[in-house]
């Protein structure tokens, strides 16, 4: 990268449940609100917005800034699946490092109903016809949730690999909640145990109910600007973009025939690869990661694919504790996806909020010691994998 992009301000709301949700347009201009104020930084400062969701009309992004203002600006409108957060920030750093602009909002939101995630229309190919027939050749389909299939389906065939144990899927869903008990942001607070999780409906493969994250409403945003306009406007810039990269699948995808590539396994160990080779920072000097966890077993997989440990060995890594505080990296102190909860368009820009509190010393009683440097994994189906990695400079 050849400039830093200053993340000068992040906000959120508490995430809720469907049932407790306000409207979207009032979540969305709630975070971006929070965003601006954290940064120090008018609206009228703000020269393109990129908003994120899934499920909306189109310009549902206008509706959202134009409770900020309506200035005129450019608003773009961003779908990326659950990587879509991640994909508006993407965008948004890539306008300021590009010098196209030196202020920029990314806000992301979702106002989801109960249930599994429906699949859009009827009356047209879907974006997963592809996926489904070489799915179609791998595993024999039932009635659960299409993406419970997809990633419940990637965690047997681990399994069936390494001789991993329900155990381990289930106390990855023990440790979210855990953490998630000190983020006043989170939907599920209440302890599990891994009995109780192993002791939940089975959904598919390896999955129990407590071990998939839930429909969830909510909002997050972040600000972004120029090196020059944060000294100009006198904005903190302690906390910048250090790398970023973003892939789509590749054909091992198709050809394979392995659930783990199919849920994007490739696509994240080469955008994790890029940030790193682009940083010169490598897994081992990680110590604080928010990553993709809609299943457990995807969290167990990303462990791999984000090099946090070698393949074959994530149920060493979480039997040793090296996955949480007082081992070798805190993967998802918020709580992740499966506690404090997955409103698609929000998640990827609640993780960044997640990453910079840290890296200012802000976590409260979630703080990870001695955190300089972050890392941020966010995938969709479909599909994109977007991976981030934060410094302090100061």
């Amino acid at each position: 990268m050849s400039g830093r992009v200053v993340v000068a301000g992040v906000g959120m709301i508490p995430f809720t449940t469907p049932s407790r949700t306000e409207t979207y347009d009032v979540m969305g201009t709630k975070a971006a609100r929070a965003a601006l104020a954290d940064a120090g930084v008018a609206y009228q400062k703000i020269q393109q917005a990129y908003a994120g969701y899934v499920y909306g009309d189109s310009t549902c992004g206008q509706a959202v800034v134009y409770g900020l203002g309506q200035t005129g600006i450019p608003v773009i409108n961003v779908n990326n699946n659950c990587s879509t957060g991640s994909s508006a920030l993407f965008l948004a750093r890539q306008a300021v490092e590009s010098g196209a602009v030196d202020a920029v909002l990314a806000v992301g939101f979702e106002q989801m109903q109960r249930g599994a995630l429906a699949m859009g229309y009827t009356d047209r190919p879907t974006p997963f016809d592809r996926f489904n027939a070489v799915l179609d050749q791998i595993q024999e389909r039932d009635e659960s949730p299409f993406a419970a299939q997809m990633f419940g389906g990637a965690g047997r065939q681990y399994a069936e690999k390494y001789g991993t144990s329900p155990e381990m899927f289930a106390k990855i869903s023990v440790k979210s909640r855990r953490h998630a008990a000190n983020n006043p942001y989170a939907v599920f607070t209440d302890p599990v145990t891994v009995e109780e999780v192993l002791a939940s409906p089975h959904i598919y493969g390896p999955l129990t109910r407590l071990q998939c994250c839930p429909p969830t409403c909510g909002a997050a945003a972040a600000v972004l600007v120029s090196a020059e306009f944060a000294r100009a406007n006198g904005i903190d810039t302690d906390v910048v973009i250090k790398a970023q990269a973003m892939t789509t699948d590749f054909s091992s995808t198709f050809t394979e025939k392995d659930m783990t590539k199919i849920v994007g396994y490739d696509m994240s160990k080469a955008a994790a690869q890029q940030v790193y080779e682009a940083s010169g920072v490598s897994p081992e000097d990680l110590r604080v990661v928010e990553l993709h966890d809609c299943f457990t077993a995807n969290e167990l997989l990303t462990y791999e694919a984000i090099g946090l440990t070698p393949e074959g060995t994530a149920e060493k890594f979480i039997n040793d504790g090296d996955n949480t505080y007082g081992g070798r990296v805190v993967t998802n102190p918020s709580g992740g996806l499966l506690s404090k909860g997955h409103p698609l368009g929000a998640t990827g820009l609640a993780q960044c909020a997640e990453l910079v509190w840290q890296l200012r010393g802000q976590a409260e009683a979630r703080q990870v010691d001695g955190v300089n440097i972050a890392l941020q994994h966010n995938i969709g189906l479909g599909g994109a994998a977007v991976v981030t990695l934060y410094e302090k400079v100061s």
